[in-house]
């Protein structure tokens, strides 16, 4: 007799298959598709962590803002989180890696990884870049740093985004800033253009694919 063909959907394989490769996609369609003014987007329910081995950027700004987000990936509610906006003009990286947790039900934990611009010759490069952050480590160093600025008037970043900022708001800026050994908990990300090179992404059930 032959064998019958069987039907159906796995749907545990599927989980595995699509839910990170949605949040693959949303992860650098926000780095590739956000214009530097785009309207304010509900940020998900999942942090992420980015890891800089180095990052020069000139044109910097950082004040204080509040983003809509979900509280969870099921998305049934919404709250006001607090961030950190960091910005630059342009900025190139070096040794980036970008890592999500994604806990998937009835299968388990999904880690899904990109790393890029491991050539020191050929650095990620952005344009228009905004770091929506919620914890920041690693060493720094500014250049003609100005301390307790107005947000409405830093003049050395780009152009404030409508994130729930105070106009009169703390903020400081530089004329460049250098990052070295950054990790990054991050809500989101937005560039009007984001340039990876040797882009390598990766999904598992490793821990260790986390950045940090």
């Amino acid at each position: 007799m032959g064998s019958k063909p069987r039907g159906g959907t796995r749907w545990k394989r599927f989980a595995v298959v699509m839910v990170p490769s949605v949040a693959a996609a949303a992860a650098v369609g926000i780095g590739l598709a956000q214009g530097a003014l785009a309207a304010s987007f509900t940020v998900s329910g999942q942090q992420f962590k980015v890891r800089a081995g180095h990052l020069e950027g000139d044109g910097f700004a950082q004040y204080g803002g509040l983003v809509d987000g979900y509280t969870s990936i099921a998305g049934d509610k919404t709250t006001k989180r607090p961030v950190a906006i960091s910005s630059f003009n342009t900025a190139t990286i070096n040794n980036l890696c970008q890592s999500l947790k994604t806990d998937i039900p009835l299968f388990g934990t999904v880690y899904m990884r990109i790393d890029a611009g491991s050539d020191k010759n050929k650095p990620v490069e952005a344009k228009q870049l905004y770091l929506d952050i919620a914890q920041l480590d690693g060493d720094a160093e500014f250049t003609n740093m100005d301390i307790g600025v107005a947000v409405k008037d830093q003049s050395k970043g780009p152009a404030v985004k409508d994130k729930g900022v105070l106009p009169g708001g703390f903020a400081q800026q530089a004329d460049k800033a250098v990052l070295d050994n950054a990790e990054q908990v991050a809500w989101s990300t937005t560039a009007g253009t984001f340039k990876l090179s040797n882009l390598k992404l990766r999904l598992g059930t490793d821990s260790k694919m986390e950045c940090f």
